[in-house]
């Protein structure tokens, strides 16, 4: 590649910037940050860029010099710290580089030159200019999920093929006329109500639900009679919205006063506004415009510019595509609508989405996956329908439907790492693996849905304007790997089969670069285990309100989830530099391995943490640990279940629950101090009926540092236990011998540089496997930091 020529202009064109321009911060992302995008030395995967650049403090605009073989491109006026051209750049090498303009016209210098390149497979994923994709939005309304030029089809599809969800709208349409909601204005917490206690917490709670009550049912009220005609639908949808708008802006449905009532409020306002805008009078649409003005205005001073640099707040995520409904809305009534439209365009394609990467994963878990990209699909379909812009172009949305695939086979309990998850089933995605189906075309995700029977219709408009997407026929993904790596939220899910639940064992493992950052929050290194359709080590608690002290004290701390403690104090809690790496990952038919470092993510306290686990399919798991503190402390080895977990004698544990067991062996260190209780410290409160156990084995004595061998040898309730697992304990490291499903198996760990070698097999790499049949012969082998092989 050639840079040199980029590099000599760059520098000639810095030179001569003026000596008494305002100065530039172009230091180095800091956590939270979301950083200068592209990275230098980047490969794209579409074209043009998201560009993304530390904002100035005093400019007004910004200028973006983007050079390749063909010369440079200069944009300018650029209003936000981020950019999309309106063009696709050739495949080709390049540099980018910024610099900021203030009001009265001053310059500062360019930036340093960042280096991409867009190769020949990108994706074409241009964003048009301001003035162009504003006036895609049409003059006349409905303008959200529907054009006016739309409705005739709808009514059609209301009468033929889309006859009986409508038919259900209706209904739900009649019942709301016999008992409609209240629209009582929801009140705000008293002088004297405790934050975070109960009764904030139903209150809080309660003026969301009852925003939503009303306003949703406005919105499905003048859908439902703008496409049937009925006027009484109407009418009671009008009356709804009008009463809504009198409450106080900043009240207690108030974007700043509780942002979970503020915005279902703007959204289902917004929808019910464009549906009913032909029969409102000037003076109604001047009283909806009125409250919006101020509730947009707020969303806009939380969101704007602090999202596009700092975009990792939870809220923020879902906030910035319903200030962009507003805009749609309001576009051409409200002066400041135009500039929240073009805010939610480019934090949607500069700036989202950002718990993952270009893989499917996601940071926050399956819980928040649902809700916050569930709620995504209404904005996916929104911009399609107003400018014209697919979604589904943005490589994440082409991966998106592996991340349920994998982390929920049919029939499956619980949804891995991150708040909310454990009670989560996989048919809870069903619905919105339907629509991702059907957008992406992709038949093993309609085959997920399919896998889980028959499924209720989605309800609502949304749902009835769902059944108009196209049809995939569904194919079983048997062509696919059983197991995956989520490289970018560092999640490695190691399944025996992606069929079903009910014949899978799951172990999922954890150690993100995001760290332990908002509802992800579990610790790094940790590991998760599903069996036959059942939880069966698991991360332990059940938030009863965020922020409580059973969710911060115990569920953000480390001895929840099955990592490890030292001298029983946790990785940094709920932080974004609690981060771990995951090392190596490598899947097979027989054998998959994965290995992270998490030894960052105690601060100073620990030098190294590794922890390698071999799954010898269907039933072993093997986990190695390495770790060394930076002054002697004991280590504590954390393990927790649904089930009772009992002691049998004093390296030994087991679980068993409906459909399956487990047999724990603390292999080495053979000293561990084990204890079982099934006590928080400290509990949920009491309206939360939980019983989980916890084990703990530590090491007697302080050191500077451990190994710690365990097997997990896990079968079906009704099945007889495997015979134990023997370890052997060497100078540069352990062997581990026994019988597993497939054959006979040899593990060898090696914890020095020495040789370690047994029954003609020699370590290479930390962890050598080999599993062997009748007569020797070699089945399936693997060595660490050298890739995989296999033979049958």
């Amino acid at each position: 590649m050639r840079y040199d020529a980029f590099f000599v202009a760059s520098l000639l064109l810095l030179s001569a910037t003026s000596a008494s321009a305002s100065p530039l911060d172009d230091g180095p992302a800091r956590p939270g940050e979301w950083g200068f995008r592209p990275a230098d030395g980047a490969t794209l995967a579409v074209t043009p860029p998201g560009f993304a650049w530390r904002p100035q403090k005093k400019a007004s605009s910004y200028e973006i010099e983007v050079r390749g073989q063909d010369g440079p491109r200069l944009y300018r006026g650029i209003g936000f710290s981020v950019f999309c051209p309106p063009e696709p750049l050739p495949p080709g090498d390049y540099t980018w580089r910024y610099r900021s303009v203030t009001g009265n016209g001053e310059r500062s210098p360019f930036s340093r030159a960042r280096r991409f390149t867009v190769p020949r497979n990108a994706a074409a994923f241009p964003l048009p200019g301001r003035k162009e994709l504003l006036a895609r939005i049409p003059e006349g309304h409905p303008r959200l999920f529907v054009r006016p030029e739309d409705l005739p089809s709808i009514r059609d599809r209301a009468q033929g093929g889309g006859k009986q969800a409508f038919r259900n709208l209706v209904r739900h349409c009649e019942r709301l006329l016999k008992t409609p909601p209240s629209t009582d204005e929801p009140a705000k917490y008293p002088e004297d109500m405790v934050r975070k206690s109960e009764a904030w917490r139903k209150r809080w709670w309660g003026n969301r639900v009852k925003t939503i009550r009303v306003l949703e049912s406005a919105a499905t009220l003048a859908f439902t009679g703008r496409v049937s005609g009925r006027e009484d639908f109407r009418d009671l949808a009008e009356r709804l919205l009008l009463d809504a708008a009198r409450w106080d802006p900043r009240g207690a449905t108030g974007f700043f006063y509780n942002d979970e009532a503020g915005m279902p409020f703007a959204y289902h306002f917004s929808r019910a506004y464009t549906f009913l805008h032909d029969r409102l009078s000037e003076t109604e649409r001047e009283t909806c415009r009125d409250v919006m003005r101020v509730r947009g205005r707020d969303m806009y001073a939380r969101l704007h510019p602090h999202h596009l640099w700092r975009p990792f707040s939870s809220h923020a995520n879902r906030a910035w595509h319903f200030l962009g409904e507003v805009g749609i809305a309001f576009l051409g009534e409200i002066p400041e609508a135009a500039d929240w439209v073009w805010f939610a365009m480019n934090v949607f394609r500069c700036v989202y989405p950002v718990w993952c990467d270009d893989d499917g994963g996601w940071h926050e878990g399956m819980s928040y996956w649902m809700s916050y990209i569930g709620r995504f699909t209404w904005w996916a379909e929104v911009m399609k329908t107003a400018v014209g812009i697919d979604a589904y172009d943005k490589p994440y949305f082409s991966q998106v439907g592996y991340y349920p695939l994998y982390m929920m086979p049919p029939g499956h309990r619980g949804g891995g790492f991150g708040d909310l998850c454990a009670r989560r089933r996989s048919s809870h995605a069903v619905p919105l693996m339907a629509v991702f189906a059907a957008q992406a075309g992709n038949p093993h995700w309609r085959w997920y849905v399919e896998a889980h029977g028959k499924r209720p219709a989605l309800p609502g408009y949304i749902g009835f304007l769902h059944g108009a997407l196209p049809s995939v026929e569904p194919e079983a993904p048997a062509d696919l790997p059983a197991s995956r790596l989520f490289e970018g939220t560092g999640q490695a899910v190691l399944n025996e089969t992606i069929l079903r639940a009910e014949d899978n064992v799951q172990v999922l493992f954890k150690s993100s670069p995001f760290g332990s950052q908002s509802h992800g929050y579990e610790a790094q290194n940790a590991f998760l285990v599903n069996a036959f359709g059942e939880r069966l080590f698991i991360r332990s608690g059940r938030r009863d309100i965020y922020g409580s002290e059973h969710h911060r004290n115990w569920m953000w701390h480390t001895k929840s989830v099955n990592s490890v403690t030292v001298d029983g104090k946790s990785q940094k809690k709920r932080s974004r530099l609690a981060r771990g790496e995951i090392l190596e990952f490598h899947a097979s038919e027989a054998l998959d391995y994965v290995s992270g470092e998490a030894g960052s993510a105690y601060g100073d306290r620990m030098k190294q943490f590794t922890r390698r686990i071999l799954f010898v399919k269907p039933d072993l798991v093997l986990i190695f640990d390495t770790l060394i503190a930076s002054a002697p402390a004991t280590f504590e080895w954390r393990l927790h279940a649904p089930h009772p977990l009992t002691r049998h004698g004093g390296g030994t544990a087991r679980t068993e629950g409906k459909n399956a067991a487990a047999r724990v062996d603390f292999l080495w260190p053979d000293t561990l101090q084990v204890s079982v209780t099934d006590r928080f410290d400290p509990p949920p409160r009491p309206r939360i009926r939980l019983t989980e156990y916890h084990l703990t084995a530590a090491t007697p004595v302080p050191s500077r540092s451990a190994s710690f061998v365990t097997a997990i040898r896990i079968r079906r309730a009704e099945d007889e236990e495997s015979a134990p697992l023997s370890l052997t304990r060497e100078p540069a490291g352990f062997l581990v011998e026994g019988s597993c499903r497939t054959g006979e198996l040899l593990v060898l760990l090696r914890t020095g540089d020495g040789p370690l070698s047994a029954g003609g097999v020699s370590a290479e790499g930390r962890v050598t496997a080999r599993i062997a049949g009748k007569g020797g012969k070699v089945l399936a082998r693997f060595s660490s930091e050298e890739g995989l092989e296999e033979e049958f």
